[in-house]
């Protein structure tokens, strides 16, 4: 089957300056893994141009093989014990007013990473008190337990990617599942925190089954709703099905809005983080 042409619209200004260089600077020399290289964001210019950046702890060898993601998959390397700190200190040095932290899947460990992720945020709280926490976190497999020790670290914002549509979750998610993706969301929600969740179009969606879920995350509490074209990473990847326009990601968030999301980015290039510096936390 011939692939399907990448349309004007996502092509990428790089637009890198001092303020990049910086940031690349800092990261590497922290050796620090961001989402924003590992996953080939189309936004690394933009975001790193302005100081921002996603920080990926746990390593860089993830313990699942989705078939979207670019993230290396494998057995991974042991923790990195210094790791928090050196997230937190280069958080200082970079000046982030909101702090954005994901990870890999630590399906190996025997608490899938959820000691780390709160020591990592309380290493941020420690040495940016100032700074507001957004963290985006793997499904647990769903064990309540370690999503309540995580939520109990008290991050502003807690954000788990459905990613996509119920139809295709079993096609491109290695070992996460469509209803415990919810089941995360909701208990985020019913803890009281901000919750937050994104999923890809131009894997083959309906518009009705977007709408499906759309409807199903707002069912379980979520407030801040991302939208991005699925841009394949590598030709060994799931293949793109369709270019979405930028008047259907208008359209997708105009319905997001009316359903009653607080806060809705939908675009080709949109990302789990974009703009998340944006985001008014004590208007949410």
């Amino acid at each position: 089957m011939d692939r399907v042409k990448k349309p004007e619209w996502l092509k990428v200004n790089f637009g890198a300056n001092g303020r990049y260089t910086e940031t690349k600077q800092i990261v590497e020399e922290h050796k620090l893994h961001t989402i924003c290289s590992s996953g080939r964001c189309p936004n690394v210019g933009e975001c790193w141009s302005k100081g921002t950046a996603t920080f990926m702890i746990g390593g860089n060898i993830c313990t699942r093989s989705c078939k979207f993601c670019n993230t290396k998959s494998g057995k991974p390397l042991p923790l990195n014990t210094d790791e928090p700190t050196s997230v937190a200190q280069s958080i200082a040095l970079m000046k982030i007013k909101h702090a954005v932290i994901t990870s890999v899947d630590r399906d190996d460990l025997p608490d899938m990473g959820a000691q780390h992720w709160i020591n990592t945020i309380e290493e941020i709280r420690r040495l940016n008190p100032e700074t507001t926490i957004e963290i985006l976190i793997p499904d647990f497999q769903g064990k309540s337990h370690l999503i309540n020790a995580i939520i109990a670290a008290k991050p502003h914002i807690i954000s788990h990617n459905m990613e996509t549509v119920k139809r295709i979750t079993p096609e491109v998610r290695s070992v996460a599942k469509y209803d415990t993706s919810l089941n995360v969301i909701k208990q985020i929600s019913d803890s009281g925190t901000i919750t937050k969740s994104g999923f890809m179009v131009g894997l083959g969606e309906t518009i009705n089954e977007v709408k499906e879920l759309m409807y199903d995350l707002h069912k379980s509490g979520c407030d801040i709703l991302t939208i991005g074209q699925y841009l394949q990473p590598t030709k060994r990847h799931y293949e793109v099905k369709e270019y979405i326009s930028p008047a259907q990601f208008d359209e997708y968030k105009r319905v997001a809005l009316q359903i009653g999301f607080k806060k809705v980015e939908s675009a080709p290039l949109v990302r789990s983080s974009y703009h998340a510096e944006q985001y008014k936390i004590e208007h949410l």
